[in-house]
């Protein structure tokens, strides 16, 4: 777990982000959709580096391989968006789900949030799987604040009481 480094996104990371993301929701789950269609990961700092939020990187031999995204939505309230880590350094061996949603956690007590939000598909039933044992409870549509940004692929919805 030491050889993996987590830090904030820079404008350099653009290319790589987008190199990790895709592949995973179109090869592996075979979700159609492409970078245009994700406009959002091509304005990171404007996106996701404002407000109370951030996004950050995981990195491995200098490569990155997983991101993290917390989007402010107003009220103390923000949404985890593009957590995605590669099939090669997953699991509880290499912790980079782990740390990058510590590091999440932790810049979330830092600036006062009180609630996190997350939409995501059926399909990454491993991902409910972490996000249930990490402290998420699983929550209907309806219970999402007004400025949650919906994805048009999410079907299962969560929320981190943050404190």
């Amino acid at each position: 777990m030491a050889d993996v480094e987590i830090r904030t996104f820079t404008a350099d990371d653009a290319d790589a982000v987008l190199s990790v993301i895709l592949p995973i929701q179109r090869e592996e789950f075979g979700i159609d959709i492409t970078a245009d269609e994700q406009p959002d990961l091509r304005v990171i700092p404007d996106f996701y580096q404002s407000g109370k939020g951030q996004f950050w990187v995981a990195l491995k031999d200098g490569a990155i391989v997983g991101t993290v995204g917390l989007k402010d939505i107003g009220n103390n309230q923000a949404a985890l968006r593009k957590m995605f880590v590669s099939a090669e350094v997953r699991g509880s061996e290499h912790g980079v789900a782990a740390r990058l949603l510590d590091r999440l956690f932790a810049h979330a007590r830092d600036v006062g949030l009180t609630d996190i939000f997350l939409g995501t598909t059926d399909k990454f039933v491993a991902a409910h799987r972490f996000y249930e044992k990490n402290g998420f409870s699983e929550i209907a549509k309806s219970a999402l604040p007004r400025a949650f940004p919906l994805m048009a692929v999410d079907s299962k919805f969560y929320r981190y009481k943050v404190g």
